[in-house]
């Protein structure tokens, strides 16, 4: 089996040599170049186009995030994004995750050779593997049309797994979505397809923290729905959708006669945080035949034995279809559980949400 190649552009040359050390750790990672900007990026790329480009937003000569148009438009390519973790460099990397980029690796402004070598090793290489098996040509046109590994917890380090399910159906549904490698591109194209009045939507979208504030609103500045990074005791209601923020669990609580959403700090579960797993447990439980269940694009196996329990408390689930997935991995283990009731392309989506607050309106 061939390895991956990968290009690295960084200006730091720290950061090059780093990335390129961390990377060729695992076997099946060969990085074939480094460059300290796009133009010296775009002569190496002449002669050995990679597989994967692992690319620093901030450059001289020419930024990262018009290089990665530029790949985008003439020959995409997975793009993993290396951002320094401020608010500057959030608002761009949303920016370059709506162009076509599959994922972030954020690095400190101090201490970044330690950091990538201990803390984000990991996740760098399970980025760039997860982005060397991403459709970009499905990615690219959904944004057009709008080492060792850490021990694998399951959602038992947050909450006890539902017992019984005796929930009474109620006129408060809720909208429960679990999504990681091309997840940001598909769920603006769910988002935005939401009518003002819609059932209260929880999301978790695999992210670092920093970014969700960023991605919430950018979101909400295209939506008709009201759209927010989620704080402890939100509540979760019609024509709003919560997003889990980076770094932290999220699960849904029943207070009264209102659904709101705990935000937790927690140990990863299935190697994330905030995990889909969690969230859809939370919502197993609290929820039950009163929640529809959609788990979409990305890697892994995060949120299948949730939307299984979802399944089992009587809530209607749905998996995004191979069809229109950029990563096939999330919803295939879902439905390999039973977890599926049916599964439907990424623009039909929106359609079963609105379906829902339109059955409780008696529209």
């Amino acid at each position: 089996m061939s390895k991956i190649k990968v290009l690295v552009v960084d200006d730091s040359a720290v950061v090059r040599e780093v990335v390129k050390q961390v990377l060729e750790t695992d076997p099946g990672i060969e990085v074939i170049g480094t460059a300290m900007d796009p133009l010296f990026a775009m002569e190496k790329m002449k002669v050995q186009w990679p597989d994967v480009i692992v690319l620093d937003i901030e450059m001289p000569r020419m930024d990262g995030l018009t290089f990665l148009h530029k790949i985008m438009a003439e020959r995409p390519t997975p793009v993993v994004i290396c951002s320094t973790l401020t608010e500057k460099g959030a608002q761009t990397t949303m920016q370059a995750l709506a162009a076509g980029a599959t994922s972030i690796i954020t690095k400190p402004k101090m201490g970044v050779k330690r950091f990538l070598q201990e803390d984000a090793s990991n996740d760098l290489v399970e980025s760039v593997k997860a982005a060397s098996r991403a459709n970009v040509r499905r990615l690219v046109d959904t944004t057009v049309t709008l080492a060792k590994s850490p021990p694998k917890l399951n959602a038992d380090a947050m909450l006890a797994p539902p017992t019984a399910y005796r929930l009474a159906q109620t006129s408060e549904q809720i909208v429960a979505i679990g999504t990681s490698t091309g997840g940001t591109q598909a769920l603006e194209a769910v988002l935005t397809a939401l009518p003002r009045l819609s059932a209260g939507i929880v999301i978790v979208q695999h992210m670092p923290e920093m970014f969700t504030e960023a991605f919430a609103q950018r979101l909400n500045s295209l939506c008709q729905i009201e759209v927010l990074e989620a704080k402890n005791n939100d509540r979760v209601i019609p024509g709003r959708a919560l997003i889990a923020p980076g770094g932290k669990h999220m699960m849904l609580r029943r207070s009264g006669a209102q659904y709101i959403v705990e935000v937790v700090e927690g140990p990863l579960v299935n190697r994330h945080r905030p995990s889909v797993d969690v969230l859809f447990r939370s919502v197993a439980k609290v929820a039950g035949k009163n929640a529809l269940g959609i788990i979409m694009t990305g890697m892994g196996d995060d949120g299948a034995r949730g939307l299984l329990e979802m399944r089992n408390a009587g809530s209607h689930t749905i998996g995004e279809s191979e069809a229109t997935c950029v990563v096939y991995g999330m919803p295939k283990e879902a439905k390999k559980l039973g977890a599926v009731c049916e599964e439907v392309p990424l623009h039909a989506i929106a359609g079963k949400i609105s379906a829902v607050h339109a059955m409780v309106s008696g529209r």
